[in-house]
Parts: structure tokens; C-alpha cells; sequence
């Protein structure tokens, strides 16, 4: 009996178009036969993960015959006791992504909306559409704005009506690194209606320094619309073990829980996680290079006369003045691996990850040799 499978699954799902992660270091260097490649394209730390996180799981590695605590007690204790909340809004997730997930499944059906900027990570249109609800889409602001490409509130706000039910708000944004002061982002929230929940993406608030930045875990009281996300993944250096946790009124987290699978958060990842938590110095570090490398690239774009957003975050997007695809190929074949993002609406920008300062340098190079600077 012939039988098209595909058509079996759901709506929402047969559409989808996988996320793409981009292109490992093993997969290049088997491709073109090139040793010591430099992948500066995930918006990873280039200091690696906090020692003590390292030396903690080391420590546990003699347990992972047993199943991690499912409730990820400790974790969530600390997690509040730093955050100043309840345990109870605490959801642990295999990375911040799975909370938004979670979200999802949680908040939506067909007939229901989400709402997102143009330009947004991508994983927010990627669980609207599992679910088959409905993404609307706000313009962005435009690349003359003091936040070219981020965020226009107004505009995300206009879309809101009584079948929205979740707005996704990252903060600072990825692809641009583009932020939102505290006053209108709290206006935004204050003026949404009760039925409509915002969450707002925090993966990479450490690395902010502005200090009209919010942080938005104080607002939870004011708010219990409010579901903040935050990953390990980033400033502490656990890409590779997927921790992340969502804060949010704990009748949310309750529901959320509900669906969040038994071990969702390794025992390896929640060691690793308290650990990171203790070890502010490692933080600070990354912060300071980072704050660095960015200054070394946005110094290095203008000396070259190359547009860029500008950006809090790790990372910084460069316009190179003709379609990108063709520019990032030519720097593979250099070694060196950044992110075309195309898919996110800027075909002329490549997402380059802030690395050391000799990492910034090779990149630069590689840049300047494929563009003929």
C-alpha cells in the first residue's frame, strides 16, 4: 500500500522549513580539506564556559548512570534567590528555545495570532507554524533609525487585536543586536491587553551595559502577562550542555510545566549551570572582551567605509555592499565561518560574532582579502 507520509502530519508542520544552525568547523574543514578554521557565526563565547562549570561537571561525570533531577530543584532555587521571585515562576528548558516552545504549545492554536518584528530570531516563526497559528509580522524600523532594523513598537502594537495571544519581543534582538530603553518597553506591555501574553528574549542581556537597559525579571509582579527567557548558552559559555530558564507569574510556569518533558534539563547541564551562576569573574571577562571587540569592529567598519548596525549584544552585522551569500562562501574558503542572513530579510548583512582580539583581526583580514579593501 502506497501512502504519501508526509501528508499525515499536521498543517503547521508540513510547512515548516527546519531551522538552520549554520556550518560546524568539521563540516567545512571535510568539505574544502583546510585545517585551523575560525567559526566566529553562533554567537558563541570565544572564552569557552566558566571554569568552574567545566570543573563541576568533571565532578558528576560518575552520576550520569542516574536520571538528573526532573524538578531541577537547586537550579530553580537559585535561579529565583538571583532573580528575587518565587521558585514557582521558574521553568527550566533544554535551552532558552525550548521555552519558547513550550510557549507555543501552550498559548496557541489555529485561529490564534502571534505577533513579531521583521527581522526577529527565527525560532518565532518556526513555533507559530508548528502549531499552525498565525504569525503576524510588524515592520521594522527603517536602516536610517538610531536602531536601524530593531524594533518599532507602534508598529507591533497595531497588529495586537482579541486573537493575539503571544507577543515575542527579543531583547537585544538577534540578527541586529538592536535594543529597547526601559520606558517604552514597559509602556508596550503596560498598554497590551490582559489576554495577551509577551515574552520577552533576554539570551543576551548580560552582555548589555547601557544602563537604560531594563531588567525585565523586576517587572513580573506589575505584570503576570510577562514571560522573561534566558539562556546559559551565551555569556557563560553552556552552548554545547542546552540549559535556559523562563521566569513568568507561576500559575504560567505551572502550564508550562505541564508540558515540558520529564529530564528535559540534564544532570551535567544543571551542575554546570550553578557553577556558572557563582563565578561572576568569568562573566565580567566575557563582558569586557566583548565590549572591546566590538569597539575593534565598529572602528574597523568605518575606517572601511562598510554600514553596520550597531549593537549591544555579541555580535554586530556588516553590510558589504552586494548580495552576502557570495562574500560568506569566499570567507569559508579563508577558513572562516560567519552567518549570512539572508533569511532574516538582509540580504547584504553578514552576522559576525564578537571573538578575542586576534580572532576580530583574521576575520577582518579574510574580509578585506575576499572584498579586494
Amino acid at each position: 500500500m502506497n501512502c504519501d507520509l508526509t501528508s499525515l502530519a499536521v498543517a503547521g508542520v508540513r510547512r515548516l522549513k527546519p531551522y538552520d544552525p549554520g556550518k560546524p568547523i568539521e563540516e567545512l574543514e571535510r568539505e574544502l580539506g583546510i585545517r585551523g578554521s575560525l567559526k566566529l557565526a553562533s554567537n558563541e563565547n570565544p572564552l569557552g564556559a566558566s571554569p568552574r562549570a567545566v570543573e563541576a561537571m568533571r565532578r558528576e561525570l560518575d552520576k550520569v548512570s542516574n536520571y538528573p533531577d526532573g524538578n531541577g530543584f537547586a537550579l530553580k532555587q537559585t535561579l529565583a534567590a538571583y532573580h528575587g521571585m518565587p521558585a514557582a515562576g521558574v521553568t527550566l528548558g533544554n535551552g532558552s528555545n525550548e521555552i519558547l516552545e513550550l510557549v507555543a504549545r501552550a498559548f496557541l492554536r489555529p485561529g490564534l495570532e502571534a505577533a513579531f518584528s521583521k527581522h526577529a530570531f527565527a525560532v518565532y516563526p518556526l513555533v507559530v507554524q508548528a502549531v499552525n497559528a498565525t504569525a503576524r509580522i510588524a515592520s521594522a524600523n527603517p536602516p536610517e533609525h538610531s536602531m536601524p532594523y530593531g524594533h518599532d513598537l507602534k508598529a507591533l502594537a497595531a497588529l495586537i487585536n482579541d486573537a493575539t495571544r503571544v507577543v515575542f519581543v527579543a531583547n537585544p534582538n538577534n540578527p541586529t543586536g538592536t535594543w529597547i530603553g526601559s520606558e517604552p518597553l514597559r509602556d508596550f506591555i503596560n498598554d497590551l491587553p490582559a489576554t495577551t501574553l509577551v515574552v520577552v528574549d533576554e539570551a543576551y542581556s548580560e552582555y548589555v551595559q547601557n544602563p537604560d537597559y531594563p531588567n525585565v525579571a523586576r517587572w513580573l509582579e506589575q505584570f503576570p502577562n510577562l514571560i522573561v527567557t534566558r539562556t546559559f548558552s551565551k555569556i557563560y559559555g553552556l552552548a554545547g550542555v542546552r540549559v535556559g530558564y523562563g521566569l513568568s507569574h507561576p500559575d504560567v510556569a505551572e502550564l508550562l510545566n505541564r508540558l515540558r518533558q520529564p529530564f528535559n534539563v540534564s544532570s551535567l547541564a544543571q551542575y554546570a549551570a550553578l557553577a556558572a551562576l557563582e563565578d561572576s569573574d568569568h562573566v565580567t571577562r566575557s563582558r569586557e572582551m566583548n565590549t572591546h571587540g566590538l569597539a575593534q569592529f565598529s572602528r574597523a567598519f568605518e575606517s572601511r567605509a562598510l554600514s553596520y548596525i550597531p549593537s549591544v549584544a555579541n555580535f554586530i552585522c556588516v553590510n558589504v555592499g552586494q548580495a552576502a551569500l557570495p562574500i560568506y562562501e569566499a570567507l569559508l574558503r579563508e577558513g572562516v565561518i560567519v552567518r549570512p542572513v539572508a533569511s532574516y530579510a538582509l540580504p547584504e548583512y553578514l552576522r559576525i560574532t564578537i571573538g578575542r582580539e586576534d580572532q576580530n583581526r583574521r576575520v577582518l583580514a579574510a574580509l578585506d582579502k575576499v572584498l579586494g579593501l
